[in-house]
């Protein structure tokens, strides 16, 4: 089913968001995706005491939401060179730093 983008309600127009609509590609959840996950892997490492950074066998789980995250960005990329497709591969870089990070977290304390 194909849900229109936009809904009129009273005389106004309201946008529906991809954010919830899995099978739509949305740059936003990408981002979200990614930015819980480095929160989350920081979070499991031990980060905000430098005595206590330790491997977590979670930081598998952040790591997985972290390519998932980068995956949800890659889906957003288009077919010809734009201001927007680079934007969109800086933050797959991006993703690409936050699952690194997740994997080192989890292999070397």
């Amino acid at each position: 089913m194909i849900l229109p983008l936009c809904v009129r309600v009273g005389g106004v127009a309201h946008t529906r968001t991809a954010f919830f609509h899995l099978g739509r590609p949305s740059l936003l959840r990408g981002i979200v995706l990614a930015v819980a996950a480095f929160a989350t892997s920081l979070r499991l490492g031990g980060f905000p005491d430098i005595n206590a950074l330790h491997s977590s066998h979670w930081q598998v789980f952040a790591a997985m939401v972290a390519f998932w995250g980068m995956v949800e960005t890659a889906r957003c990329l288009g077919r010809r060179w734009t201001l927007y497709y680079a934007g969109v591969l800086l933050l797959l870089y991006t993703d690409l730093m936050i699952l690194a990070m997740a994997v080192v977290l989890f292999l070397f304390p």
